[in-house]
């Protein structure tokens, strides 16, 4: 239960949900609930499969390119802490690249959009991805494996549940509302990130001195 707990808090904080929505309701807005549901069920369903190949893979991305696990922390607890910071200063669209204008301008291009933007980036972003990848490096065990599995399952209903009610989200909270949490968030983001930046030194330090 405590690994399940770290593991989707670390995930839920990191994706951002609450973040998304008001990406989500800019970009659904001229379809029906009907719509909305689906592209809140396929955007959750390409966000599952996303973190499900980067927990996967991890083991031969890391011995293909030569990365050691105490790097990968480093560089994922930076992009994390950047993540987080963006949260804080209420620039989270702009940090996963998702320019207002931009966006808007693509959308009328295409209309799948529970991908990409939905999925990827603003979800299954660099720092989820190198989260997960750390993961597959720190827990080997069947039931370790099975348990953050559960995690990101839940993690993923999760998602779904808070899209599928994102205009009842912004109705209720309203924008400053979800920006306070997206702050709060914001700030565990940052600590997370930070944590992993210190494993990473910690072992590297005590490897030196094993030596």
């Amino acid at each position: 239960m405590e690994l399940f707990l770290a593991t989707f808090g670390a995930l839920f904080s990191i994706m951002n949900p609450l973040g998304t929505v008001p990406v989500f309701v800019g970009l659904s807005s001229e379809h029906t609930k009907k719509e909305r549901a689906s592209i809140a069920f396929w955007t959750s369903l390409n966000a599952l499969i996303i973190v499900l190949l980067s927990f996967f893979a991890g083991t031969y991305i890391l011995s293909f390119f030569g990365i050691s696990i105490n790097a990968l922390k480093i560089a994922g607890g930076l992009i994390i802490a950047s993540s987080g910071f963006a949260l804080l200063t209420g620039k989270f669209a702009e940090h996963k690249g998702m320019k207002r204008q931009r966006v808007e301008e693509d959308i009328k291009t295409r209309n799948e959009i529970s991908l990409t933007p939905l999925a990827m980036p603003m979800l299954a972003g660099p720092g989820t991805i190198s989260l997960l990848i750390a993961y597959n490096q720190e827990f080997t065990e069947i039931k370790e494996i099975s348990i953050i599995i559960a995690a990101l399952v839940f993690t993923t209903i999760c998602i779904y549940l808070i899209l599928k009610s994102s205009y009842l989200i912004v109705k209720c909270l309203g924008a400053s509302g979800i920006n306070a949490l997206s702050r709060i968030i914001g700030f565990i983001v940052i600590a997370i990130g930070i944590e992993y930046v210190i494993s990473a030194v910690v072992n590297i330090v005590n490897i030196q001195f094993l030596k």
